[in-house]
């Protein structure tokens, strides 16, 4: 049978002490449903005596009907000179009345003595009678040994004593904590090893954080030391540089390394979890993120593209279906014909390798002067199309004209005319608009809308520009990226791209590639 792994997420706890990240109460029980949904074993919702919004999470934790997965709450070990009846931390976790409670308790002597500011056998005592107190109250006791391979590198025989009087209190599982971030998986696998040596039977944890990008690689090492129980947030979320982030953890664990995690159908849904979690905490998405990453599985030199269309494992070092991702050949001035292939093949093209040939050459010249296509899949779709034989566009741009003035009594004002040919009828329109490409875009669209009233529906969203050669003053080379969407189809963005030392011709061409990209992709065709 293969091994299992317990899953511990701390996304809504640890990975809300990193910079830039807060989630409302709302937010934390909407990422709770979906990591019970993916699987997660224990989910840690906060430290109850902490702030309101923790302590209203555990008052709501019942609104979850969880399947799978067991609330933690978080808490240290009483302090000094009290007792666990009248220490304030301790009662708050027996208020938040979670079935399972993680202590954290100081293992490395330097901060008994300069942190805590009490004595070694004094912290011992904290840490034996609140494991002790929680598993009077039939609570499953995770014991978070804070700093634990700081404190076994400076004092070895100490820090195992701490993790003695967790066990003598009853814990359920002993949670080695690399707090800083500093240790090596070969350090951090040969101690976890002594560790399971010492205290056979008994459940060990591994919490590594990734301040030498280690944390991953840690988690695994201590696995293979012998702990069962990884403890990592969503995204690598966490306090200074983060924690072990899970959405690497869980694939190298489960299929690297072969222990069970998830169910296979589960672990097909981390991308998806990967991205809910970073848009509820209003982050922007890690692109290079390995397995859920956006470029996890995508390709851009030639070589590599050709050798993936004959043999996929040639260059991808697994199923990126495994882990709910795919992968994507990019189109740039380092591409090949088989970059090309694959792309008209993607976007449901039939292009010839003699096509594919003349817009590889086309790419490489425009790149050249300014342009980019790796996020500018629209304009590739249109180039394959306009290469094709007896291709008909459905507009055609005879000229166009753009004034912009300051007039006394009106301001700043801008106006645009185009001329543009649908069929065999010429249409002459004029537009205002707020600025030259507001004013062309309003000019297009009502030259359009009386055959193609589809376009209605098209909307620009995102409008970027680059100076490309910042040193040639005014005359730079101006690169102009337009995202649109259409509103009738939720989630349907395309961008365009283009470039010139004129920025409005830059921004017309790309207006004109998504116009035209809109009406051949059946954008807007309900009404």
């Amino acid at each position: 049978m293969t091994d299992q792994v317990f899953l511990y997420d701390t996304t809504l706890r640890d990975g809300t002490q990193g910079e830039g990240i807060s989630l409302s109460c709302d937010d934390k029980l909407k990422i709770a449903r979906k990591l019970d949904e993916f699987g997660v074993y224990y989910i840690e919702g906060g430290w109850p005596g902490s702030n309101p919004k923790d302590a209203e999470f555990f008052a709501r934790q019942n609104e979850l009907n969880l399947k799978n997965a067991k609330i933690a709450a978080f808490g240290s070990t009483r302090y000094k000179g009290q007792t666990c009846d009248t220490d304030a931390n301790i009662q708050a976790l027996v208020a938040a009345n979670t079935p399972v409670v993680t202590l954290v308790g100081k293992s490395w002597d330097l901060h008994v003595t300069h942190v805590l500011e009490t004595d070694p056998e004094e912290n011992l005592d904290m840490i034996s009678e609140s494991v002790l107190y929680f598993k009077e109250r039939q609570k499953e006791v995770m014991y978070d040994a804070e700093h634990f391979f700081d404190g076994y590198k400076a004092n070895p025989d100490y820090a195992m004593l701490t993790l003695k009087a967790a066990v003598q209190g009853g814990a359920d599982c002993l949670v080695l904590c690399d707090t800083n971030g500093g240790s090596t998986p070969w350090e951090v696998e040969e101690i976890t090893r002594r560790v399971a040596s010492t205290f056979e039977g008994v459940q060990l944890g591994i919490h590594p954080h990734n301040d030498c990008e280690l944390g991953v690689a840690n988690a695994l090492a201590g696995v293979r030391g012998g702990a069962r129980h990884v403890q990592g947030t969503v995204n690598g979320y966490g306090e200074r540089v983060g924690n072990a982030n899970l959405m690497s953890v869980i694939p190298d664990l489960q299929l690297k390394m072969g222990y069970h995690c998830v169910s296979r159908e589960q672990l097909a849904s981390l991308t998806k979890l990967s991205r809910y979690v970073d848009a509820l905490a209003n982050q922007i998405p890690n692109d290079h993120q390995p397995f859920v990453g956006q470029s996890a599985f995508a390709h851009k030199g030639g070589i590599h593209v050709a050798a993936i269309l004959k043999v996929e494992e040639s260059y991808q070092h697994m199923d990126p279906t495994l882990v709910g991702n795919k992968k994507r050949a990019l189109v740039s001035e380092l591409s090949g014909r088989g970059n090309i292939l694959y792309k008209a093949q993607e976007l449901g093209l039939n292009t010839s390798r003699e096509e594919a040939k003349i817009v590889l050459q086309q790419i490489k010249e425009l790149e050249n002067q300014g342009y980019t296509f790796e996020g500018a899949e629209a304009s590739v779709d249109m180039m394959l199309r306009r290469v094709t034989e007896g291709y008909q566009p459905p507009f055609k741009i005879i000229d166009f004209m753009v004034v912009t003035e300051n007039r006394e009594g009106r301001g700043l004002f801008t106006e645009a005319t185009v001329k543009v040919q649908v069929g065999k009828e010429i249409r002459h329109t004029v537009a205002e608009g707020n600025g030259p490409v507001n004013a062309l875009n309003a000019a297009l669209r009502k030259a359009l809308y009386q055959d193609f009233p589809q376009l209605r529906s098209i909307h620009l969203s995102d409008y970027k520009v680059r100076i490309l050669d910042g040193d040639q003053g005014t005359a730079a080379t101006t690169r102009v990226m337009i995202d649109f969407y259409d509103e009738a189809r939720p989630g349907k963005i395309w961008t365009t791209v283009g470039a010139h030392p004129n920025i409005i011709e830059a921004s017309w061409n790309a207006i004109i590639d998504s116009m035209e990209y809109a009406l051949l992709n059946g954008n807007g065709n309900h009404e």
